[in-house]
């Protein structure tokens, strides 16, 4: 893998965020995992074994696919789609799941611990710790193992033991919140396979640099394809793990838009202010009392108080972009992709095509617009017909 541009500064920090902000018994955890990170990231062997699975395994590298019809529908720049969804498993999160997997491997982990909103992460969990013999538990919030039933049956069987977690609201803040319990209980055999860019350093880093693929692939078909850089790089920002590695190998190109996408039900970056939440610092939606606010989104993989601290970094710094959409209008977006292009996106994704089509009507024809389609939407489809049905 080439090397993407990471604006971290010294022990996980990016400007005034991230760090680590955890007891001194899940700190020393951290530390080993950071070291051998460190150790391994630039390993020729490792290297080998990564990209060997990256290719033989998850199917990389995926399609920059023009989206024709939808191009054509709004009316501006060429609109391309960065085909995460056709990964082994459906989505970007396979990317980071290998790269993780084999650290735990060299580190000796016994065991595999992981939590989950929308279940992408926790199917890629599952699957990585079935492929190399790992015994899995899934952390999910009771209420995401209700409306993403599909993706828990899954899990299942792959073989992890899914957990749902009827604590505060039952959703992705507090299967997070049971993950890091039993990485203190249990740390001597387990690694905590964290599937986001979020958490304590170093988890944002890794994220960063197993997800950058996505963007040192993007970057060389679009100029491959038009001669010319994008204009805007468009992704979903939940916790921020596709859309920092979309805009990875774009951050040292001045001209290029980086635009995150959030659901307005849960506007992190738009809404939020700067806080400490699961051991790291970012831009949050907390109340008076610094605690995290009760979040919704009918795309439960968006559906996070908080953002990675690099997601906060840019933002404050101004190189990033970020702006919101409703469900409604990710919903509207999921139903045209599927109908115009034959594609059916993730709603998560969907955020991303929705607000690209606004976008692409106030940019020159002769520009491009590339969108992160980060998973697909298999695991909606009962979810959106039940909407549809109550109309």
């Amino acid at each position: 893998m080439s090397k993407s541009t990471s604006v971290v500064t010294e022990a996980g920090t990016f400007g005034e965020f991230g760090g680590s902000y955890v007891p001194e018994e899940l700190q020393r955890v951290l530390a080993k995992i950071a070291e051998a990170f460190d150790r391994y990231k630039d390993d020729p062997e490792f290297n080998k074994e990564l990209r060997y699975y990256l290719k033989d395994y998850v199917g990389r590298e995926n399609p920059l696919t023009f989206a024709k019809n939808l191009t054509e529908q709004a009316g501006g720049a060429k609109i391309y789609l960065k085909r995460e969804d056709l990964n082994h498993t459906g989505a970007h999160k396979i990317n980071n799941t290998i790269g993780q997997i084999l650290l735990a491997k060299r580190m000796g982990a016994k065991r595999i611990i992981a939590e989950t909103g929308a279940g992408q992460h926790g199917v890629a969990t599952a699957t990585v710790a079935a492929l190399f013999g790992l015994p899995c538990t899934i952390y999910m919030g009771k209420y995401d193992t209700e409306r993403q039933a599909l993706n828990v049956f899954r899990m299942e069987l792959l073989g992890a033991k899914v957990v749902p977690v009827e604590k505060g609201q039952g959703r992705l803040k507090d299967a997070v919140d049971e993950a890091l319990g039993d990485l203190v209980q249990n740390h001597e055999t387990t690694y905590y396979l964290l599937g986001s860019a979020v958490g304590p350093h170093p988890y944002p880093t890794m994220v960063h640099h197993f997800q950058s693929v996505i963007s040192e692939e993007s970057k060389r078909q679009i100029l491959e394809k038009e001669g010319k850089l994008p204009a805007a790089v468009v992704a979903c920002v939940g916790g921020g793990s596709n859309a920092i590695g979309a805009f990875a190998h774009y951050i040292d190109e001045p001209s290029v838009r980086l635009v995150g996408v959030e659901p307005v039900e849960a506007a992190s970056i738009a809404e939020g202010v700067p806080a400490v939440i699961h051991g790291f610092k970012c831009y949050a939606l907390v109340d008076e009392n610094n605690n995290p606010k009760p979040t919704y989104s009918i795309a439960a993989g968006l559906d996070y108080p908080g953002v990675g601290p690099e997601h906060s970094y840019l933002k404050a710094s101004g190189r990033g972009e970020y702006v919101t959409v409703t469900g409604q209008e990710a919903l509207d977006a999921f139903l045209n992709l599927s109908k115009v292009e034959g594609i059916i996106p993730a709603l998560e994704s969907a955020h991303a095509v929705a607000y690209a089509m606004k976008l692409a009507k106030t940019l020159p024809k002769d520009e491009s617009i590339i969108v992160n389609l980060s998973g697909r939407g298999d695991k909606d489809v009962k979810q959106v017909y039940e909407m549809l049905q109550k109309k």
